[in-house]
């Protein structure tokens, strides 16, 4: 009797060794490794949204924010799971290459073009076009972030839609190579312009409790749109790749719950993004 107790104990350790080895193993299959632009980081907002997600899900979101065509990068080398972007010809030359799929809408804001209240080149009220002229014109301080991200890349196409090439090699166009607020900073340091999202100078000037040295000079221009998508990294190029947990989190994304806790996210009373998933 004694002998068949001790081989019961002896089987219920076993089982839960076995059991705690297994746990880590239980435990990293319900994590979704993200790669995302440095726009949905600085701003809060996925501080704010994931917490409700693994509520939801039980899922637990890890992400690292880089450019937009680092974070493409990142789901190309088989890094992440699934990507939260803004470069939508980006985006759609990715999926055409096989490397993503189930690209979805999810948000929106714009750009904004800002500078200093004394507006050197004299761009506040014009359309984008005619601003990065007069910019140019003046050779006025322009700090650019140079990085390749979502941001950078609709730059360089607004400075194309002028007519003359990107300015890359003028003494007056700064290339920072850091994100977004850091690019602010550095345009603010130095008395000249940027574009940035509008989310993120909303949250540079909450920083600077609603009183930022940089201005919004140009905005609500058509071709100033800053479409968000999420994108799974394709299962069949990417064996390690955690499609249903990509699949979970883009469903869960275009859901009624995060596009109203994204229109509800603000600082300054103010929306940093606005929901339009179909």
């Amino acid at each position: 009797m004694r002998m068949k107790k001790q081989m019961v104990v002896k089987g219920c350790v076993i089982m839960v060794l076995t059991l705690m080895m297994a746990l880590p193993a239980m435990a990293a299959d319900k994590v979704l490794l993200m790669a995302t632009t440095t726009s949905t980081d600085n701003t809060g907002l996925l501080d704010y949204l994931a917490p409700y997600f693994t509520k939801a899900t039980g899922i637990t979101l890890k992400w690292t924010s880089v450019g937009t065509g680092k974070a493409l990068k990142l789901g190309e080398n088989c890094d992440v799971d699934v990507l939260l972007v803004h470069a939508p010809p980006a985006e759609r030359a990715y999926v055409e290459k096989g490397f993503g799929v189930n690209r979805r809408e999810i948000m929106y804001n714009d750009f904004v073009i800002i500078g200093p209240k004394s507006d050197p080149a004299g761009i506040k009220g014009r359309n984008v076009v005619d601003a990065l002229g007069a910019v140019r014109a003046k050779g006025a301080l322009f700090a650019s972030r140079g990085d390749n991200s979502g941001t950078h890349k609709k730059e360089l196409a607004l400075w194309k839609a002028t007519g003359s090439a990107v300015p890359e090699k003028e003494a007056w166009y700064v290339q920072t190579g850091q994100g977004m607020l850091a690019t602010i900073n550095i345009a603010a340091e130095r008395n000249g312009y940027t574009m940035t999202d509008r989310g993120t100078y909303i949250k540079y000037a909450d920083t600077m409790k609603g009183n930022p040295p940089l201005k919004v000079l140009v905005e609500q221009d058509e071709i100033l749109l800053n479409q968000y998508s999420v994108l799974a990294i394709n299962p069949k190029r990417c064996t390690n790749a955690k499609f249903d947990l990509a699949t979970t989190f883009s469903d869960w994304l275009a859901g009624a719950e995060a596009q109203g806790l994204i229109r509800d996210f603000k600082l300054l009373g103010k929306s940093l993004f606005v929901p339009n998933a179909k």
